[in-house]
């Protein structure tokens, strides 16, 4: 059977979840939209691009914390085991010519500090709060990259659900059929109207056609097991779908004008947009290290010392000082100078990946415009022979009946009956994958 491929369709709308508890699982019965609604809550990959926004976020806060005031606290304690000493000119003392030792402090010292610091201006800190808000941007637009994929997936492998269900339902229509076929044919074969052989081709044509229905059931199988991986939904849970292949819209004289602009609609030209703004951004602050920076800052202490422990705490000495500092870049050997052309050329390298990337869009919408023309084309014409294929085996049945046709006649417009079917399937499947990548091409899911 075919390869199971993956992509979606629209905006979605309520979520109804009715589940029961059986030994293995919980059971679900969702249409399209309940199953692209459950994988939005579910999905892992959509699960961690919500953290990476709510990572983000904090990423502004980090960054909008450098401009607060920064306050720190110190304190120590000194126990001189040997007080330092220290060589006095002997003149001091009456002692020319020679160098008098002398130790001067206390045994025991301590002093407790609070220090603030205040950045008043920073070129690089204004840059990048832009930068950081700007990133968050970026996190939010990833997350939806990943909800379209999502969506696109579980919507490719929710169709692929009810095309097997459609084809089951052909097949039990031709083997009811050729089952009343099989005992009306047995029965004439018993009054000696219709020869063996002619019962044996039935009989070869009716055992295929179970086989092949046991074989498209455990497909059917196997294709809601993928629906369920694409939604999250673990694989001991029971999901039924309730929407028919009736229910698609495959109109296609809504789905197929050319519009030229429609690459504004993609995300992943929006992620591009986004990557050009941070590299500008990039080169602003690479610029602003030219400027200076200001700060101001504070610190206020107190010290005790004495040369009993006891005695340490008795009396404090308090020192405050308040100031402000200035740093002003004068010369660093160029380097400022060649990392903004390198960050200028990623701005330059990003320009041309965004027109790439419009030229590559375009041509997708092109190809998906035409595949999606050629999929309803080919649909309309395998539905066409299915149902001619259908009335040549009513005409043939009539025609053996009434003695003017052969059973080989018979079995030969089964056979093609059972290849239209086969045939308007894949072309089913095809259509509607091909409307999901137009629906994708064209930025339509959101």
């Amino acid at each position: 059977m075919r390869k199971i491929l993956l992509v979606t369709l629209v905006f979605l709308s309520g979520f109804n979840i009715r589940a029961q508890e059986n030994p293995q699982g919980r059971t679900f019965q969702f249409n399209l939209q309940e199953c692209l609604q459950y994988a939005y809550e579910n999905q892992d990959s959509i699960k961690n691009a919500k953290l990476d926004i709510e990572s983000a976020k904090y990423k502004v806060k980090e960054t909008i914390g450098i401009g607060l005031p920064q306050v720190s606290g110190t304190a120590q304690f000194q126990d001189y085991l040997k007080i330092p000493t220290t060589l006095i000119p002997g003149e001091v003392f009456g002692q020319p010519g020679t160098l008098v030792p002398a130790q001067f402090g206390v045994k025991y010292q301590s002093n407790a500090a609070l220090a603030v610091n205040q950045l008043l201006f920073n070129g690089s800190y204004l840059v990048g709060l832009k930068a950081s808000r700007t990133y968050k941007e970026l996190s939010e637009r990833n997350f939806n990259r990943t909800k379209i994929s999502t969506t696109v997936s579980v919507t490719k492998a929710y169709y692929q659900v009810l095309v097997s269900n459609e084809q089951i339902r052909l097949l039990d229509a031709n083997v009811s059929q050729l089952e009343q076929q099989l005992k009306e044919t047995t029965e004439l074969n018993k009054q000696g109207f219709v020869e063996k052989i002619d019962l044996d081709r039935l009989r070869v044509i009716y055992n295929n056609l179970l086989t092949t229905r046991e074989n498209t059931q455990r497909l059917l199988v196997l294709s809601t097991q993928l629906l369920k991986f694409q939604m999250g939904m673990p694989v001991t849970d029971d999901l039924q779908v309730k929407d028919k292949i009736s229910a698609i819209n495959m109109d296609v004289n809504t789905s197929v004008a050319v519009d030229t602009s429609a690459y504004k609609n993609r995300i992943e030209y929006g992620l591009l947009e986004t990557q050009r703004k941070l590299n500008d951004l990039n080169v602003q602050r690479l610029k602003s290290e030219y400027l200076p920076t200001l700060s101001a800052f504070g610190n206020s202490s107190y010290q005790y010392q004495a040369d009993q422990f006891s005695d340490l705490f008795d009396k404090s000495y308090p020192m405050t000082v308040v100031g402000l500092q200035l740093n002003i870049p004068i010369f660093s050997g160029f380097q400022r100078k060649y990392q903004v052309k390198q960050a200028q050329i990623e701005v330059k390298k990003t320009d041309n990946i965004l027109n790439n990337a419009k030229n590559g869009i375009l041509l997708q919408q092109e190809q998906s415009r035409i595949m999606y023309q050629n999929g309803m084309k080919s649909l309309n014409n395998q539905k066409a022979n299915m149902e001619l294929a259908r009335e040549v085996l009513r005409v043939s049945k009539i025609k053996y009946q009434e003695g003017v046709g052969s059973s080989i006649e018979v079995t030969q417009a089964q056979t093609e009956l059972e290849q239209a079917e086969n045939n308007y399937i894949q072309a089913l499947y095809d259509a509607l994958v091909s409307k999901v990548d137009l629906d994708n091409a064209y930025g339509r899911i959101q």
